[in-house]
């Protein structure tokens, strides 16, 4: 499974009814949380609320760095099944 084409498909397929924020986890154990985000073939944009330690409130990071999403809102779980998510047999 090619995981950079994962997370491309989820943040292109973000659901319309969900706060484009959360938290993403990168390849090097860095936490980025952002507030919003745009996309590109291969690369991902986030605005952070505040600036890290170095000042700085973006940060353009490779589809395939990324190890995990994390998502901040109450929205339902089964609101992800719009990004191809699936309950067991029968749910």
């Amino acid at each position: 499974m090619d995981t950079a084409f994962a997370w491309q498909q989820l943040f292109e397929n973000w659901p319309t009814s969900m706060p484009r924020r959360g938290l993403v986890v990168t390849a090097a154990g860095e936490t980025i949380e952002f507030r919003e985000f745009l996309t590109s073939e291969g690369l991902v944009a986030f605005e952070r609320e505040r600036p890290d330690t170095s000042g700085a409130r973006k940060v353009v990071l490779a589809f395939s760095a990324i190890t995990a999403v994390k998502m901040t809102d109450t929205e339902p779980l089964a609101g992800l099944k719009s990004l191809g998510f699936q309950g067991a047999q029968g749910a």
